[in-house]
């Protein structure tokens, strides 16, 4: 490693007894002032884990850093949204509630508006069509619902759901017109009461419905795809992660299982496109978590395929990953936001990073918390100390999520299957550049009965689970808007 020791005059002026107006010494040789260097150096070198890895920032700049809520209990997690209209908005999370900020001009970044909740030191959030819904660890906080149609000028605050024996929760993830709320007490009555439930947003995302729950163990955070639901246990069993089938709503069943060896206490996952890899994250101190890759093409022989650290760093925490098409959007606390390449997954390679934390690099759990990569390819981060950092990478990337390997040449909608169906099947679509996407379910008489999907999509191929249980037999028709594309099917719920 290389160390700079920059001697300046105020530094001169501090050791002046060494030196005289002349410029020869005096009350010291030559070999013992060098003696002296010697010790300023190893006081450099050796000054332990706080400053030996301090690399600077590399492929990634700062656009901006916003610290306004600034609060004892610290900032957390943080998501992205973009609007209708082309938008871009951060929503942190923050001790007293959460902030909704416009990132879409660089030179005008600012926060249009704050919803209060109840204080915490946890608070995440996800998006579905134009609605935030937010959770806490805080008693009593429930699941608040926000509306975003009325931004850049303000948000409208919709309500405060919970259901009986609910009233907090530690994580929460969204697949499609579903959020699935983990940890807390969101499962009560089951084995365990901090497990998983499943929300509805099918009928209204104003009124979630209150599906099945999977609580044969404590659920930290998940992570959900057709269908298939990872859970991350963290600690109970010791270190597994459970994979659990989700197709029926209101009975969830699990799989399989591993154990995140070695050192497992998985805190949070995502899936590589294709969903033939993994990646987890072990949030531990001592030895520090660190991010694995697991081969899941067969879930009854789950096998490990390699581990990864930022580069020339050993001795911190890994948190939350994002996945992006072949790159990995990673908060990896004091050591900041890290950016790798994951095309070969038995090989990550770092490639961008920038160090929100640059005081140290340790074993602590301050620094980032979470990470997203807007569509434009902003990078949105939330440091717990010192609150938004907007980011951008010299690395093209392209936003996706999953999973995509040539852009479809043309809007296509897909005949559902299977069809008939009871009650779930799956409808697959393809846009050929990013666009707003809805599907909305009608019945016979044209009256919409459903809300499969109402987002923002990269250019790329999809499908998304549906599940009409709460429906009558009979004829359903599904309608695709993306962009100026409007197509139609007719599709079969037969009990």
């Amino acid at each position: 490693m290389l160390y700079t020791v920059v001697f300046n005059r105020k530094f001169l002026y501090n050791h002046r007894f060494l030196i005289n107006k002349s410029g020869d010494f005096q009350q010291m040789k030559l070999s013992k002032f060098f003696v002296v260097l010697f010790f300023i150096f190893a006081i450099f070198l050796f000054s332990g884990k706080q400053s030996y890895s301090q690399l600077g920032n590399s492929n990634m700049t700062l656009l901006a850093n916003k610290n306004e809520h600034p609060h004892a209990s610290l900032y957390s997690a943080l998501w992205g949204y973009r609007a209708t209209n082309g938008r871009e908005y951060a929503i942190l999370g923050c001790a007293t509630g959460t902030a909704f900020i416009d990132v879409t001009d660089t030179a005008n970044i600012h926060e249009v508006d704050f919803q209060t909740g109840l204080t915490s030191s946890w608070r995440e959030m996800k998006v579905y069509s134009h609605y935030a819904y937010i959770v806490s660890e805080a008693t009593n906080s429930g699941l608040q619902i926000i509306d975003l149609q009325y931004l850049p000028d303000s948000v409208h605050f919709v309500r405060t759901f919970t259901y009986p024996t609910y009233n907090h929760t530690h994580s929460i993830q969204q697949d499609g017109p579903y959020l699935f709320i983990n940890g807390g007490n969101v499962s009560v009555g089951q084995a365990d009461q901090g497990g998983t439930t499943i929300l509805d947003l099918t009928s209204d995302p104003e009124l979630p419905v209150k599906r099945g729950s999977w609580g044969t163990y404590y659920v930290h955070d998940c992570r959900v795809r057709n269908d298939t639901m990872y859970v991350c246990n963290i600690y109970d069993p010791p270190g597994t992660i459970t994979v659990v089938n989700v197709s029926n709503k209101d009975v969830p069943s699990t799989i399989s299982s591993w154990v995140n060896n070695p050192n497992p206490f998985p805190h949070n996952c995502a899936l590589l496109p294709g969903r033939t890899f993994i990646l987890t994250t072990d949030e531990t101190s001592n030895p520090v978590g660190k991010l694995k890759v697991w081969n899941i093409s067969n879930l009854s022989n789950v096998t490990f395929v390699a581990n990864w650290q930022p580069t020339g760093i050993t001795n911190t925490i890994v948190h939350n990953v994002e996945i992006y098409g072949n790159y990995a959007l990673i908060a990896h606390y004091t050591a900041g936001v890290r950016l790798v390449n994951i095309s070969v997954p038995a090989s990550p390679t770092e490639v961008a990073w920038y160090d929100t934390y640059p005081s140290a690099n340790n074993n602590t759990y301050n620094g980032v918390w979470g990470v997203f990569m807007l569509p434009s390819g902003k990078i949105i981060a939330s440091d717990r100390q010192t609150g938004l950092y907007v980011l951008r990478t010299s690395v093209q990337v392209v936003g996706i999520t999953d999973p995509v390997n040539n852009a479809p040449s043309s809007f296509e909608l897909k005949q559902n299957y299977p069809n008939p169906f009871n009650p779930s099947t799956t409808i697959e679509y393809s846009i050929p550049k990013g666009s707003n996407v809805s599907i909305r379910i009608f019945d016979v008489l044209g009256k919409q009965v459903g809300l499969v999907a109402d987002e923002y999509k990269a250019a790329g191929s999809y499908s998304v689970s549906y599940d009409a249980g709460r429906l009558a037999s009979g004829i359903y028709y599904y309608t695709i808007n993306a962009d100026n594309f409007m197509q139609t099917r007719k599709m079969v719920l037969a009990k």
